[in-house]
């Protein structure tokens, strides 16, 4: 059987998380598929150095105005349009934004969308972006545009939503919103993580202490109740990120608090494996750093929504709470100060995200677009 050509779409490369890790699960999966993309910094991704990348008209703007490409979703939505992927025969779009605007040429062609979330200030989480959409000094800007350009960009993004022919839901919590706002069904492939990379940190009981928060500092990470409830419990945290929220998180956090920026992958994968646990507060499309901490043996305490249900279960692998507030989040740490979690069972239950399984699964959905 011939081999299909295959292109990646993904929506933007300007910084490393979990999205751009599973970017790179899908180049793993297919080598030779290039990866389109509306702006690229290369200095902030190394680890996409040497692929085959190929931007949109976006990039051509100034370095100024590119980091400044999330207050022009219209231009993002044309750029992906525009681009001519008549060559391939499958698309994978990796979308949490407007990747998905990309556009058949032929009628043999075939979108399959990996799915992070329909785009979360659109559609779930609407009202939170606006009452702090998380861009700090042009906020302003973002709270006037957004009611007005909205409604429009929802209904442009429920159009394109139509047009992907198999949809894969990074979570059982996006798998519903996709019900729910495109009247689509979704298969469910869990982002993939490198547990191998996590486990060789691991720490053994007797030499972990403390807590661990990761992630970017923006409102919706809810950072804020980590650093809250172990400065009143006056246990020993450290944040690590940067972001919006950053002055104001160091100006409430007690002496207990620490705060590191800039750190290396290796050296967060060493903080995850040598903390008593890793706090996890807010409410993700899924929240892949939550199984990196239970690779490297680390239990946690995360809120019970979202994608962390997927992941966490009560005693299994951490302990959870119910409601983002600082007591719901003490009363858990006070669970997990008196709980022993072995590491070698909570990284049985990481090993089923595997990278791997993300692999087989994916050339799977592929293959079966051939048939």
């Amino acid at each position: 059987m011939k081999q299909p050509r295959i292109a990646i779409v993904h929506d933007w490369l300007t910084n490393m998380g979990g999205a751009e890790r599973v970017v790179l699960a899908l180049h793993e999966s297919f080598p030779s598929a290039p990866i389109y993309t509306s702006v690229y910094e290369p200095e902030a991704l190394p680890l996409f150095k040497g692929l085959d990348i190929r931007t949109t008209r976006l990039q051509k703007w100034p370095r100024s105005l590119r980091r400044l490409h999330k207050l022009f979703p219209m231009l993002r939505v044309n750029a992906f349009r525009d681009l001519d992927l008549s060559e391939f025969d499958i698309i994978i779009s990796s979308s949490s934004a407007e990747s998905k605007q990309v556009q058949k040429t032929r009628e043999d062609q075939v979108h399959i969308c990996y799915c992070h979330t329909p785009i979360r200030y659109y559609w779930s989480h609407y009202a939170e972006y606006k009452k702090d959409p998380g861009l700090g000094k042009l906020n302003w800007f973002a709270k006037l545009a957004m009611p007005l350009l909205v409604p429009g960009l929802k209904k442009s993004d429920y159009h394109a939503a139509q047009n992907v022919d198999v949809y894969v839901a990074n979570s059982t919590e996006v798998q519903n919103r996709i019900r729910e706002y495109y009247g689509k069904s979704a298969v469910v492939v869990h982002p993939p993580v490198d547990s191998e990379r996590f486990a060789k940190v691991s720490k053994p009981l007797s030499k972990r202490s403390g807590y661990v928060a990761l992630g970017r500092q923006v409102p919706y990470k809810r950072i804020d109740l980590a650093v809250a409830a172990c400065s009143e419990l006056g246990l020993p945290l450290t944040v690590i990120g940067s972001g919006s929220e950053h002055e104001r998180l160091v100006t409430m956090a007690g002496p207990t608090v620490e705060f590191v920026e800039g750190a290396s992958d290796e050296a967060v994968a060493a903080y995850l494996g040598s903390a008593k646990g890793f706090i996890f507060p807010a409410e993700e499309d899924f929240g892949i750093v939550q199984v990196e901490a239970l690779a490297a043996g680390t239990p946690v305490i995360a809120f019970a929504s979202g994608g962390s249900k997927d992941i966490v279960k009560d005693g299994e692998g951490g302990v959870t709470f119910d409601t983002q507030s600082v007591e719901s989040l003490q009363t858990a740490l006070m669970t997990a100060e008196k709980t022993s979690f072995e590491p070698a069972k909570l990284q049985r239950i990481a090993k089923r995200f595997h990278k791997s399984l993300f692999i087989t699964k994916i050339r799977k959905i592929v293959s079966d677009q051939q048939t």
